[in-house]
């Protein structure tokens, strides 16, 4: 599943708060650009990241970088856009 979550960009707070969960990366870029209409902002001042999460995860949740990453797996990577945000990725699973 997607999810917007808020991110600072500081290396020094791994936990990452889950501001909306959704089915695809479709609704998720969606709802970042809801958020920044709401706040009046352009999307990189927005403090918010569209991210890929293989687990179940509700908003108000938080995750950690390593449990996330910017791209699903198999999922075409926009042009421009050639690689991952470097703070999240590849996924480590945990048992």
């Amino acid at each position: 599943m997607c999810a917007l979550i808020y991110d600072e960009h500081n290396l020094d707070e791994p936990m990452k708060k889950v501001i909306s969960v959704h089915d695809s990366r479709k609704e998720a870029e969606q709802a970042l650009e809801s958020r920044k209409k709401k706040l009046g902002r352009k999307v990189w001042e927005c403090n918010t990241q569209v991210v890929w999460i293989e687990r179940e995860i509700n908003a108000g949740n938080s995750v950690q970088t390593g449990q996330c990453s910017t791209w699903r797996s198999g999922e075409k990577i926009p042009e421009g856009e050639l690689y991952s945000d470097p703070n999240f990725g590849p996924i480590v699973h945990v048992s």
